[in-house]
């Protein structure tokens, strides 16, 4: 284990409080040591230790290459408001987000507990794509959808801007919220969208296979206000976004020191697709 780890791990754990025996392990004072078991320290220790340890592995597989285009600035491809949860990360659809894609996290991938934040990737980094993603078994959705008044008041206020039904299936509300959140930014961006500067998605990220298109899809449901499956699909922003089949089921490999962060992507007048350089 190299020092610095070391080094992160012990303050970590001595501002924890510890069992006596877990802090005679670490090293800790014993005027640190508290309730908490030796088991739950060495799991903190864990933690600590792989996400140093993927972090370390990270930068052996990507040179300082890699890194330029990064320090340059960030020119992103488009502003993403994805809900906290855990289960709900990049690599779900995009192999290299790395300056790619600018990240707005919340629960219940919100445009009013985030306007900020997503004003800032619409108007600084004039990115032309807003994407909203629900996605399955959402906790902020069973949440809304029934008595959360025990809840913290942060949370609460959360929670109130989430408009669905109480008692409303899973499925629906993520869907219901997902297409809330679209009209929100269809209201709030209303001028770049009808001068053609940016385009609404709502999609939902569908680990569950709620909606019986596979695993793990990532399913448009909307698309500058239109809702229905059909015209979506057949629209020329995503009838003319071919999808790759990778032979590798989603995996890549890294290569050459890793794979630089990908550039703005043009668009394309003719099918108004967004398309690799």
């Amino acid at each position: 284990m190299s020092a610095l780890k070391s080094s992160l791990i012990a303050v970590l754990i001595a501002c924890l409080p510890l069992g006596a025996g877990a802090a005679a392990r670490y090293g800790v004072a014993a005027k640190h040591a508290a309730a908490m078991p030796a088991s739950e320290s060495e799991q903190l220790q864990g933690i600590v230790s792989n996400l140093l340890q993927d972090n370390e592995d990270f930068v052996k597989n990507h040179n300082a290459a890699y890194y330029k285009p990064l320090i340059a600035g960030q020119t992103p491809r488009a502003t993403v408001v994805t809900c906290s949860d855990s289960r709900v990360h990049t690599q779900a659809f995009d192999k290299t987000p790395d300056g790619d894609l600018f990240m707005v996290r919340n629960i219940g991938n919100q445009l009013v507990t985030a306007e900020g934040s997503v004003e800032y990737g619409v108007h600084h980094l004039h990115t032309p794509l807003l994407i909203f993603v629900g996605h399955s078994s959402c906790g902020a959705i069973n949440a809304a959808s029934g008595n959360y008044a025990k809840e913290s008041s942060a949370i609460r206020r959360e929670l109130k801007s989430i408009r669905i039904a109480k008692g409303v299936a899973n499925a629906d509300g993520v869907r219901t919220n997902v297409n809330n959140q679209v009209a929100a930014a269809l209201k709030k961006f209303a001028h770049e969208v009808k001068q053609g500067d940016l385009t609404v998605i709502g999609a939902v990220y569908d680990f569950a296979n709620d909606f019986g298109q596979g695993f793990g899809k990532l399913n448009v449901i909307n698309l500058n206000g239109e809702t229905d499956r059909a015209r979506i699909k057949a629209s020329k922003l995503i009838a003319g976004a071919a999808v790759r089949e990778n032979p590798a089921a989603g995996k890549h490999s890294i290569t050459s020191g890793g794979e630089a962060p990908r550039q703005p992507r043009a668009v394309n007048a003719d099918s108004a697709a967004y398309s690799y350089p």
